[in-house]
């Protein structure tokens, strides 16, 4: 039972007993099948010595061991005290309940964003670097080196339907290309050129929800809105086209699929997302302007709580554009607007909540992105922050949204005003003096985003994370082996195929190295054999993952498929057994391949040292093909 304590820190940060509807275990990690996600303590778990990382896939809560967990395994069914009639539940699938429906969105967005948030980065650092350089004096906002990283740094955000396009169908199961093409199509320059012109009538006069149309499709109005930098759009799209495409590849001959599919789901899917979502968002966001209008004659301070706190949420429905028009309006008659002075400290709040949980956090990977996000942020550019750290983490983004509404009120009951459209972030600063200098609604807005930054920070460090359980002493085995290390060890490829980094394996646990250094094989051949000499220390059940350790000790691992530990052993075939002795070429396991693929499961297979840290420095094969007995990795000692 040395494992009695990290069990009782597992169930009790899980929701408790009572909140486990199942738990099974595979080679590397625990699968809790939770009734509620929302009463899991995340973060906590994921800073627990003896705890690798949690994920969250395929409806199941995964709480990543290592090598270890059929120990902590049993360990968690006897702490937890789970007795055979919930085991026999467990068996049949019983007692799970759907989860929440902001959990689902939150997990379906990060994962969507998951892919690109290195590039998110760089690329608001290049916009916000940018404007610095211009806001310097460095060169001018006219000049062709303003232009060539304007382009460089903005690409990604205007036309970011394509990239969502693709990462939101692979999220769905669909066609990427499709997802691509449907993307593209939301921001058609040729469409989003027609909107300057006249339009052909207008709906809706004289009401909040005039809406004038500039084409029709088939004689239905079609209301065009600015898809640019929108989120929800493209992956409520990709959503449809992805059912849509799966329901055409039943009913479309075999023949014909490779291009009758992709025509029909784009003929349907671009259409209907032009008329009903672009429709819905364009009258929404109507609404929500003239409300805010409504709200700030009614009082300034509610109109600042509004917009300050529901910012975000409008920029990733694509609803702000409703916005815009009435800023613009406001600054050609008034020659002044209230609208963009009061979100103009929104990305101040996230400057200082992602600093809170960079200084709060133990993950490096937050620490690491945090850095560029931050610098982004302060010039304006949030989405690195939002989509890569404050949204998939829940509570900061939270707290941006109350931070914000708190800048949002300052600045309300202090009269801040833009005078000109003018830079985001801190270079919106200049658009806030007006004709009589630097009067109190000036130092309103520098007040609102000093107070932004600065509660950001404390509220995110104080309340971003549920705090870890002190008293808790766990043991982390990863670096205690009994193993003693006495040679370089070489290890040959146990398959036919390509080889990946583990950076590109779709899976965390994998491919952030957390389960040790090594590479992944897309194989086209369903036989794995040894890559050493040595004793078969674990081998699963379901036959999917095999675990062997050679005679100097080194720890190998390799996971036939991803998720295959759902197959059951189906397509599996063992030849060994754990705690054979096995030798370098002896097959191990015999898979089908091919049945693999068509049950909608990935076949690349991480091959892992799962001690690496014993060694000082694991060298991997630079080759692209490879074949069973072929140099493969080699673990050096000195």
């Amino acid at each position: 039972m040395k494992y009695e304590q990290l069990a009782s820190d597992i169930i009790k940060n899980v929701g408790g007993k009572e909140n486990v509807a199942s738990v099974v275990h595979c080679v590397t990690r625990l699968r809790f099948k939770l009734k509620d996600e929302n009463k899991a303590n995340t973060d906590v778990l994921k800073e627990m010595d003896g705890i690798v990382t949690v994920m969250k896939s395929g409806g199941q809560y995964q709480v990543v061991i290592g090598n270890h967990v059929p120990d902590v395994y049993k360990t968690v069914l006897a702490v937890g005290g789970f007795d055979n009639q919930f085991l026999e539940k467990q068996e049949n699938g019983e007692g799970q309940e759907e989860q929440g429906l902001f959990n689902k969105f939150i997990d379906i967005v990060s994962g969507i964003f998951a892919p690109i948030l290195g590039v998110l980065a760089a690329s608001g650092m290049i916009k916000g670097f940018n404007a610095l350089f211009v806001a310097m004096e460095l060169y001018a906002d006219t000049s062709g080196t303003y232009y060539l990283l304007q382009a460089c740094g903005d690409a990604l955000f205007h036309f970011f339907p394509i990239f969502l396009g693709f990462t939101a169908m692979k999220k769905f199961g669909g066609n990427h290309f499709v997802g691509m093409a449907i993307g593209a199509a939301l921001v058609y320059p040729s469409l989003s050129g027609l909107t300057g012109g006249d339009p052909l009538y207008t709906l809706f006069q004289g009401t909040v929800f005039e809406s004038p149309i500039y084409i029709t499709f088939l004689g239905i109005p079609v209301i065009l809105m600015s898809y640019a930098s929108s989120v929800v759009p493209i992956i409520l799209a990709a959503y449809l086209g992805t059912k849509l495409e799966k329901w055409f590849t039943k009913v479309i001959p075999d023949v014909v699929k490779s291009f009758l599919v992709p025509f029909f789901t784009l003929l349907v899917t671009v259409p209907l997302t032009f008329m009903v979502i672009g429709t819905i968002a364009t009258w929404i966001s109507s609404l929500l302007g003239q409300a805010t209008v409504w709200a700030y004659d009614l009082s300034p301070l509610l109109a600042g709580l509004i917009l300050g706190g529901f910012w975000q949420l409008f920029v990733m429905f694509g609803l702000h554009w409703g916005f815009i028009p009435i800023a613009m309006n406001n600054l050609a008659i008034f020659g002044y607007d209230f609208i963009l002075a009061l979100i103009s400290a929104t990305s101040l709040a996230t400057t200082g909540v992602v600093l809170g949980v960079m200084a709060r956090t133990k993950q490096q990977k937050i620490k690491t992105l945090s850095i560029p996000a931050a610098i982004s942020s302060i010039f304006g550019v949030s989405e690195p922050a939002i989509y890569g750290i404050t949204l998939p983490l829940k509570r900061p983004f939270i707290i941006t949204l109350i931070t914000s509404a708190v800048g949002g009120a300052i600045m309300g009951v202090m009269g801040t005003k833009v005078y000109m459209m003018g830079g985001l972030g801190v270079f919106g600063i200049p658009s806030k003096i007006g004709p009589g200098g630097l009067d109190i609604g000036f130092w309103g807005g520098i007040i609102a985003m000093a107070v932004n930054l600065v509660l950001g920070f404390i509220l995110a460090y104080l309340f971003g994370f549920n705090r870890k359980n002190k008293n808790a002493e766990t043991h982390n085995e990863k670096n205690n082996n009994n193993h003693t290390v006495i040679k370089d060890e070489d290890i040959a490829s146990p398959l036919m195929g390509t080889v990946m980094p583990l950076a590109e394996v779709k899976d965390e646990a994998f491919s952030t190295g957390a389960l040790g250094k090594g590479l992944a094989i897309d194989p086209i051949e369903g036989k794995l054999v040894s890559p050493v000499s040595g004793t078969v220390s674990t081998l699963f059940p379901t036959y999917h993952a095999v675990g062997i350790t050679t005679d100097s000790g080194v720890e190998i691992l390799m996971h036939i498929g991803l998720d295959t530990v759902q197959l059951d052993g189906k397509f599996f075939k063992p030849f060994i057994k754990q705690g054979d002795r096995v030798e370098k070429g002896q097959l191990l396991i015999d898979f089908k391949l091919d049945q693999i693929k068509q049950a909608g499961f990935s076949i690349v297979t991480p091959i892992v040292i799962t001690n690496s840290d014993n060694y000082k420095e694991i060298i991997l094969t630079k080759t692209e093909k490879t074949n069973p007995g072929a140099q493969l990795i080699r673990a050096v000692t000195n």
